[in-house]
């Protein structure tokens, strides 16, 4: 399908600051031709070119206005959509099609206006640097999350219900071309399914709400044959999950007139139900836990090399303790910390389970014999957590958000207890900051699912703050 007949549906706030970064690479890419022009006028290396410079309020308002083209031009080129829908040579094509098209309407202004004060070759510069650094900046960013689709990171789990011939080779092509970012986790079945084409039927369409949440599904797609009954009664389940369907466009008449259709990969759907993601939001979260966990990194960096020599002198052993923890939607990442604990901890850790304070499956004594002599100080202070300032950098943690638990603490989770890993784990978290010392694994559970569902950048800006206190009241243990 042409780029033109294609309209995607814009994500949103996300668009929106697709639509600002153009703009603001426009204005950037004017700065740097009117400067690098009149640096040469200056240095006679570009003769009779000084006077283009007399008025240059009326070179910026074009300016502005290519700005505005180039913005809807890239829009109906579907330039705002969501990136896995397209190849990376694919969206290079668009985007250099898109800013000449753009160049083309501002030289046909510039020409039937007939404004001689602007000098056209600080226009052709323009248009040239804002082309050039719009593709750099769109290669580098698809390349960037292309990569962490391949490694598994930030895709979109699917369930397809079917289990037909059109559900695996759904499955399949979701599998060969990784780039769509998508990572099927199993198929549904259906009533009017009578016979298998797949492996990993997880369940049936009954168990719908039980396999979303189980899975951190992100989105359906409906493959299979269903009564109408079936697919409404299904599409109030998925809306109270919060997950995004998809059905094949022809299989469903009059449930979805009104649906634009978007393809997935070369597969036709209708888009029954979206969830909306505060991506301007998430995307300011991200940003804000890059500049902390940099700035503690550095400004923290004599005080860690110092506890870490600390660590080592202490007690025989590594400095550093890792541990396999799981992360927003069942991702198993490794979690680093200074080590508080002998080295044959782990070991001893059955002995002492008749010595555990916390209910539930969370595991905590006060005076944990293993814990050596400067452990005791560096919990108390929570200075052992120093290091997870590299997790949230390379993304695996965030600086607020639920503890990320063990594997062996998930396994014991009953189905609503999932809830809290819907998110990136964090340092510190809601529960750190008003109920640090309660051994209730409910209220544990409520805080973080409370957080989940509650959760805004004020409400992150609150719970860093009131965490200082925290930590210097040495609350922890």
């Amino acid at each position: 399908m042409d780029a033109p007949n294609r309209r995607a549906v814009d994500s949103g706030s996300t668009a929106s600051v697709w639509m600002l970064a153009d703009c603001a690479t426009v204005a950037f890419s004017a700065l740097l031709a009117t400067y690098f022009h009149h640096f040469l006028a200056q240095s006679s290396m570009l003769p009779g070119s000084a006077q283009q410079y007399a008025n240059p309020a009326v070179f910026y308002l074009y300016m502005a206005g290519f700005s505005l083209v180039l913005v809807a031009v890239n829009r109906s080129y579907g330039l705002y959509e969501v990136l896995m829908s397209r190849s990376r040579l694919r969206e290079q094509r668009l985007c250099l099609e898109a800013s000449l098209t753009a160049g083309l309407i501002l030289a046909g202004a510039l020409y039937f206006t007939r404004e001689d004060a602007i000098s056209r070759a600080v226009v052709t510069t323009t248009i040239v640097l804002s082309t050039v650094l719009m593709c750099l900046r769109r290669a580098v960013r698809s390349h960037i999350t292309y990569k962490r689709f391949e490694q598994g990171i930030n895709t979109r789990n699917v369930l397809i219900v079917g289990t037909g011939t059109a559900a695996a080779a759904v499955q399949s092509h979701l599998q060969r071309v990784r780039r769509l970012g998508y990572s099927c986790k199993g198929f549904v079945r259906t009533e009017q399914d009578h016979y298998c084409s797949v492996d990993a039927v997880l369940g049936d369409v009954s168990e719908l709400s039980r396999l979303v949440r189980q899975h951190f599904i992100d989105d359906i797609f409906i493959t299979g044959p269903c009564e109408r009954g079936t697919i409404k009664q299904l599409l109030a389940e998925a809306t109270a999950c919060g997950v995004d369907v998809r059905v094949v466009p022809d299989l469903y008449d009059g449930i979805s007139w009104h649906a634009p259709v978007e393809y997935v990969g070369q597969f036709p759907t209708l888009p029954l139900h979206r969830k909306q993601i505060p991506a301007v939001g998430l995307m300011a979260k991200r940003m804000l836990d890059i500049c902390a966990s940099v700035f503690a990194l550095v400004t923290l960096a004599p005080l860690m090399a110092m506890l870490a020599l600390a660590v080592r002198l202490d007690s025989p052993g590594p400095v550093f303790y890792s541990a396999e923890r799981i992360g927003r939607k069942g991702r198993t990442f490794r979690c680093f910390k200074f080590r508080t604990m002998v080295v044959d901890a782990e070991a001893r850790k059955e002995a002492l389970r008749h010595m555990n304070e916390r209910d539930g499956v969370l595991f905590k004594i006060r005076h944990d014999p293993r814990v050596t002599r400067l452990g005791t100080f560096l919990r108390k202070y929570s200075l052992d957590e120093l290091p997870q300032f590299w997790n949230v950098l390379i993304g695996d943690m965030s600086i607020v958000g639920p503890r990320p638990p063990l594997a062996g603490e998930v396994r014991q989770y009953d189905l609503h207890h999932l809830r809290r890993l819907d998110v990136q784990p964090g340092i510190t978290g809601l529960w750190q900051v008003n109920a640090r010392q309660d051994p209730s694994f409910d209220n544990y559970i409520s805080l973080d699912t409370a957080y989940v569902d509650n959760w805004s950048l004020w409400l992150d800006l609150k719970i860093m703050t009131r965490t200082f206190g925290v930590v210097l009241n040495g609350t922890g243990n």
